[in-house]
């Protein structure tokens, strides 16, 4: 059984093209832990003090001979976001960027979600997920209408008050906005964030729901298709519009992201199952990078490190454990939005100790590994790395 488990944002230092992104300079795991250090001693010994440009210190990654295996991975897509990053995991690399809407969405996309909810909308413009509520949040308590705003993602956010709009009613609301937002008004996601309480407002991002566009075939597809077992936890599945798939498991936060991570790895070695476990663990970004809180984003890395010994243990002979991070989101940076850094590779397999990975040239060598792991065939991008673990795997 081969698990992947992504880092959402824990990005490893600016790719060469930062400057195009206006992200010279930014690196997520640097500057968070100068900022707020934290002992992260588990990651250090995986192989994280391996990783090129990243800091060793005593006190937060402290060096350490690796005791699995390492890296970093480009990313040829030209984007920063959850949607470009994983699906190139998996082995879809855009050719051109998922198209963003800094000036909000235009009378003919609005027009048509007014009247799918009948209620009209407020905002309508890019907007910190916080800031929203606390310039809106009021405004639609009083009135209903939903929260409509984007990012410099390409998303279209709506939020609303769960004591005002019902779950099910801003998941339909979501469900029209996402078939309205295609072709040329096309975005990745379209995203429920409902919120509760009285200003400031507290967002529940445990009901939120992530509505994507369909993505071309993917490893996921060719794993199910030859009869693998594939899992997806957390926002997984949301992000390849639920295709791929033979179980979901929906998760509350990153310590529930963990523990349902751990459950699936021990039930399929009792079981014997063959496939992927498939996890993202969303708080580093969602909570933490978009908020600038390197505090807060620092305790999330602390409690995955905690938690890295259990998920080891429960990788069962012949499979494998890869950490992985799909861009970044560097919490002392200016504004709110994600930078665009290489992604982190750390992975267990077995006796794979000190095993440098190097700099992968795309994110798609993930979804090309899995499928080499699990016997799978896949003729799309990306090159496997299984030959470098399995060498010394058991």
């Amino acid at each position: 059984m081969l698990t992947i488990v992504v880092l959402d944002s824990v990005g490893a230092g600016e790719l060469p093209d930062a400057a195009s992104f206006g992200d010279t300079g930014a690196h997520t795991l640097n500057h968070t832990l100068q900022a707020a250090p934290v002992h992260l001693p588990n990651l250090a010994a995986l192989g994280l003090a391996h990783v090129p440009t990243v800091h060793t210190d005593p006190a937060t990654v402290p060096a350490a001979p690796a005791q699995g295996a390492f890296g970093r991975m480009r990313e040829v897509s030209p984007g920063k976001d959850t949607s470009t990053g994983h699906w190139e995991f998996m082995g879809v690399q855009l050719e051109h960027a998922f198209q963003v809407f800094p000036d909000g969405f235009p009378p003919a996309v609005m027009d048509r979600f007014d009247a799918a909810t009948g209620t009209g909308h407020l905002c309508n413009r890019p907007y910190s997920g916080t800031d929203v509520l606390l310039d809106f949040g009021e405004e639609h308590v009083r009135t209903g209408k939903p929260i409509v705003y984007t990012s410099a993602d390409s998303v279209f956010q709506i939020a609303a008050h769960e004591d005002v709009v019902p779950l099910e009613t801003l998941y339909a609301w979501c469900a029209a906005a996402r078939e309205i937002l295609q072709g040329e008004y096309a975005v990745a996601r379209v995203i429920a964030r409902p919120f509760r309480g009285e200003l400031p407002f507290e967002r529940v991002n445990e009901h939120r729901k992530d509505f994507s566009l369909v993505p071309p075939p993917t490893v996921l597809d060719a794993l199910k298709d030859a009869g693998r077992a594939v899992v997806g936890i957390g926002k997984i599945p949301d992000i390849y519009a639920h295709r791929g798939f033979t179980e979901e498991i929906h998760t509350d936060d990153n310590a529930d992201g963990i523990a349902r991570t751990l459950e699936r790895m021990r039930r399929a070695a009792a079981e014997g199952t063959s496939g992927l476990i498939f996890t993202n663990l969303v708080d580093f970004d969602s909570r933490f990078g978009h908020r600038r809180d390197p505090q807060g984003y620092s305790a999330c890395l602390a409690q995955f490190d905690a938690a890295l010994p259990d998920l080891i243990a429960a990788v069962p002979d012949g499979g494998a454990l890869i950490v992985i991070s799909d861009h970044g989101n560097d919490p002392t940076w200016k504004g709110s939005d994600h930078t665009r850094e290489y992604g982190l590779l750390l992975a267990h397999a077995g006796g794979a100790a000190g095993v440098d990975l190097g700099e992968r040239a795309t994110f798609a060598d993930v979804g090309a590994t899995a499928a080499d792991a699990l016997g799978t065939d896949w003729s799309g991008p990306g090159e496997s790395f299984w030959p470098l673990l399995s060498a010394r795997n058991g």
